[in-house]
Parts: structure tokens; C-alpha cells; sequence
């Protein structure tokens, strides 16, 4: 099972993500519970958590800091910040600190769900394949920039013409295990700037869309009955068949097989 950790002060806020997450991924994970970042970390240590779901603001040691620590103790640990401030400095210290991704309360359960799915799936590979790459000293591939740029006239077309030009390049690259570094790198912007542009352009986190993307791409080739279900999960990105019919069914509401049925029953 996976060992997850949710750390927030707020004691009705975490109990409801504990209950959620229980609901959605009872059977997959373990979950402690931590109301404060010097709790959490003793938890992170005791568990080995390999999933660490963290608000920002709470007493003494705050999710910014734990998560830092976090990522000292275990470099391929995923961390989620869950938070209700909107604040760029929040956002530039936690692609500093590569966190997994970085939502807003409240939070649509769906991409909360989305964002857990994909760290599960990256402590599966860290499992099978060691230690990941590290990503630390990396350097930023352009100046940070004033988000005020894209609320004027011209801004929101330079908004629309940059939503397109991402949107061209995850629809080309979907099938490789992409992130949100290397859209950032590709498109020549600091990382911590590219988080709250994605958020303009397309109103869901990278992890959402990209998902999003895959699943599109999924219902097309199920459309040929000659190619089965794992030819086609491997086609949009995921090697794992058992994990791609988990995500199609979240995303869809109903399974590849039932999905490519319903087409042909409807012809």
C-alpha cells in the first residue's frame, strides 16, 4: 500500500480530505494524519511517507519548510501543496522545492484524485526503478514576469496565443512521461511563473489537462477494433494497463472495454 501523509491545522479541513481520500483510495493507501509541519515530519520519518499532501500556513513549522525538509530526507517523495493562499512566492518556493503540484481550496475532488493518481504512479516507478533523476541546481530558462502582462487587451491575446502553443506541444508529446519542468523549459519560461500561466490559460492544474489529454487521445484509438486496450494505454502514455484502465474509468465514468462497447453498440 501506499504510505500517504495529509498535514493541515485546520482539524474540520483535514478530517474531510482524510475522508475523501479514504473514500477514493482506501484500498490502495495508508494515511496519517499530522496537524502541524514539526508532526508531520516525525510522521514522514516514522512511515516513510512516500506521499505528503500539505497545507502552507500552520503554526511553527510551516508546509513550506516541511516540505523542504521532506525533499532533503527523500528526494523521489512526492509532495502536494493544498492551500487557499494564491500567493506567487508561495507558488516559486514550491517548484524550488518540485513539488508534485500546487492546488487552491477549495479543490474539485476529481483533481485532487487526478494529482494523487500521478504520485502514486511516480512511487511505483521510483520503487521499480531506483531513485529518480534529480532535478536540484537546475536553472531557471527565463526572468520571472508580472502576471498583471496578460490582464490587459493585449495581454489576453498574447494569454491565448501562449494557451495554443502549449496546447499544440501536449498534444504531440502527451505519450512521453512529460512534467511541468519541461513544458516550462521548452516554452522558455521560469517554472514558478509557467504554474500560474497554466492556471490562466486552461482554469485546471498541468496534471488535470495532461491527464485530460491522454484520455481524449484513448477514446480515438478505441474507435479501431482491431487494437486492444493495452496497445492503446501504451500509445497515450501509460506502460501500466491496469493503471491507464483506473485513470480512463475516473476520468469517463465507465471502463476502455465499456467504452469502445457502447461505440459499437451504437452503430
Amino acid at each position: 500500500m501506499y504510505r500517504v501523509l495529509i498535514a493541515d491545522d485546520e482539524l474540520i479541513e483535514r478530517k474531510v480530505l482524510y475522508k475523501t481520500l479514504t473514500k477514493e483510495l482506501g484500498d490502495q493507501c495508508k494515511i496519517w494524519q499530522a496537524e502541524n509541519g514539526r508532526e508531520a515530519l516525525e510522521l514522514f520519518d516514522e512511515h516513510d511517507i512516500q506521499i505528503a499532501v500539505l497545507d502552507i500556513e500552520m503554526p511553527g513549522i510551516n508546509g513550506i519548510e516541511a516540505a523542504q525538509e521532506m525533499r532533503r530526507r527523500k528526494s523521489e517523495c512526492s509532495i502536494i501543496f493544498l492551500t487557499a493562499f494564491d500567493d506567487f512566492s508561495y507558488a516559486k518556493k514550491a517548484i524550488g522545492i518540485r513539488v508534485l503540484d500546487y492546488l487552491l481550496k477549495p479543490c474539485k475532488e476529481e483533481e485532487l484524485i487526478s494529482v494523487l493518481d500521478e504520485a502514486m504512479r511516480l512511487a511505483d516507478k521510483a520503487m521499480q526503478e531506483g531513485k529518480e533523476e534529480e532535478e536540484l541546481n537546475m536553472p531557471e530558462p527565463a526572468l520571472f514576469k508580472s502576471s498583471t502582462e496578460l490582464n490587459t487587451g493585449d495581454g489576453q491575446v498574447r494569454l491565448h496565443k501562449v494557451a495554443e502553443a502549449i496546447r499544440q506541444y501536449m498534444e504531440e508529446n502527451y505519450v512521453r512521461d512529460l512534467s511541468m519542468q519541461d513544458v516550462a523549459r521548452v516554452m522558455n519560461y521560469s517554472e514558478a511563473y509557467f504554474c500560474k500561466l497554466f492556471k490562466q490559460c486552461f482554469d485546471k492544474n498541468f496534471t488535470t489537462y495532461l491527464t485530460e489529454c491522454r484520455v481524449e487521445a484513448a477514446k480515438n484509438l478505441l474507435k479501431e477494433p482491431m487494437v486492444n486496450v493495452k496497445e492503446i494505454g501504451e500509445a497515450v502514455g501509460y506502460n501500466d494497463s491496469n493503471y491507464f484502465a483506473k485513470v480512463f474509468k475516473r476520468v469517463t465514468g465507465i471502463s476502455p472495454t465499456e467504452y469502445r462497447m457502447s461505440i459499437f453498440n451504437k452503430k
